[in-house]
């Protein structure tokens, strides 16, 4: 349904654009301003990675983050159809059962403080849920609440510097009442491969 759709990309959006705020950056900016610096973060209430993973290739390109074999045990046709619209670079995979399910990685270089940025945020969120990926901080975590609609926001740290966003949209099937659950497993499949 393209209107539902279209619905929950825009509410993406603005969550990445709420979250991203705390960076400082505007107008492509990579730079974080003097009170956000790298170091004021690291003493954040984000937990801390237990051993940074390589992310260049996660930065220039999401959607080398699953293999076809890695893609398809988690559901996905591969490859992910890359977006670098605006200043963030992200990659979509869609279900190999249907369109109408979808899973969208986004990378947030300009919070430089990795996950504990996405904890400063923590008031403001609808809902803000810890959990473990495979050894590595995530929080279940929106300034909107679409999870009865098939949208769940998972952010991960990668690195203590650098977090990402895994945000299915499940419109139809079993799926749809588990969104995290999806999520969980997409990022869970993510960081075995950058572990590799």
């Amino acid at each position: 349904m393209l209107p539902r759709t279209v619905r929950l990309a825009a509410a993406t959006v603005a969550a990445l654009g709420l979250l991203t705020a705390c960076s400082g950056g505007n107008g492509g900016s990579e730079d974080p301003s003097p009170s956000q610096s790298p170091s004021s973060s690291s003493s954040g209430d984000g937990p801390k990675v237990p051993a940074p993973l390589a992310t260049q290739a996660l930065l220039s390109d999401p959607c080398s983050v699953l293999t076809e074999a890695e893609a398809t045990q988690v559901g996905l046709r591969s490859p992910g159809k890359k977006d670098s619209t605006s200043n963030l670079v992200s990659c979509t995979w869609k279900a190999t059962q249907t369109e109408q399910n979808q899973v969208a990685l986004t990378p947030l270089p300009q919070n430089t403080g990795g996950i504990s940025d996405i904890y400063t945020k923590k008031t403001g969120a609808a809902y803000f849920e810890p959990v473990d990926i495979n050894g590595y901080p995530g929080v279940y975590t929106d300034i909107q609440d679409a999870r009865a609609d098939g949208s769940c926001t998972l952010w991960v740290g990668v690195t203590d510097q650098l977090a990402v966003s895994v945000i299915p949209n499940i419109g139809v099937g079993a799926n749809k009442t588990d969104p995290c659950g999806v999520a969980k497993r997409f990022a869970t499949a993510m960081i075995t491969h950058l572990n590799s």
